[in-house]
């Protein structure tokens, strides 16, 4: 895991020194938040949060950000890359079941000066089913608890890009939920495993 890293002397993707500085500090925020729940909570007792590579998370943003654009994190955690994605111009929201990290990301976006929205619950809509062709409809380290979604005040087919970091097996639901449920032509990013980065658009992979 890394923060921002070093800050360009210019602009990079359209976004001037200042914000880069900004972006950096988040990075190094949240390695620090991390560095702490790792050493209070996930050393005692099993917890699916792992962070993201805040820089490679960040080229990504850059990547793929255009006007009007609205951002959904399907288990936001501490909130650095919905945060990350608000400061870059995204409407970004986050979904986490822990209501204990929603309130550390609420914290750290008023920190940061940032708009981003968080909502503790589960980023499954109401009445939807996993059924793979398997049989196994077993969701992982995905736990229940009421949507997230009304807190939002947005269904989750009101979003253009949605980004999370599945664990192993995790990834065929995600995807299984966005055909369903998501709005048509909407992005899919997930993060971790041994391609570090994937970029869907509907059945297409683009990155």
């Amino acid at each position: 895991m890394s923060d921002a890293g070093p800050v360009p002397r210019s602009p990079v993707g359209g976004v001037d020194a200042a914000l880069l500085s900004r972006l950096a500090a988040l990075g190094r925020e949240g390695d620090e938040i991390w560095r702490r729940f790792d050493r209070e909570v996930r050393r005692h007792e099993f917890h699916p949060f792992v962070p993201a590579d805040y820089e490679r998370m960040l080229r990504l943003l850059l990547e793929l950000r255009a006007p009007g654009l609205r951002f959904l994190e399907w288990g936001s955690a501490t909130g650095v890359i919905t945060i990350m994605a608000d400061l870059l111009g995204f409407e970004a929201y986050g979904i986490e079941l822990d209501p204990e990290l929603v309130e550390i990301a609420r914290g750290l976006a008023a920190r940061f000066g940032s708009g981003a929205r968080f909502a503790a619950g589960s980023f499954i809509p109401p009445g939807y089913r996993w059924t793979p062709r398997t049989g196994d409809g077993r969701t992982g380290t995905i736990g229940s608890g009421v949507s997230g979604y009304a807190e939002l005040g947005h269904a989750l087919d009101e979003f253009d890009l949605v980004y999370a970091y599945p664990w192993d097996g995790e990834e065929p639901l995600m995807h299984d939920l966005l055909r369903a449920r998501g709005r048509p032509g909407a992005r899919l990013v997930l993060h971790g495993g041994a391609e570090a980065v994937r970029v869907y658009r509907g059945a297409t992979r683009e990155l």
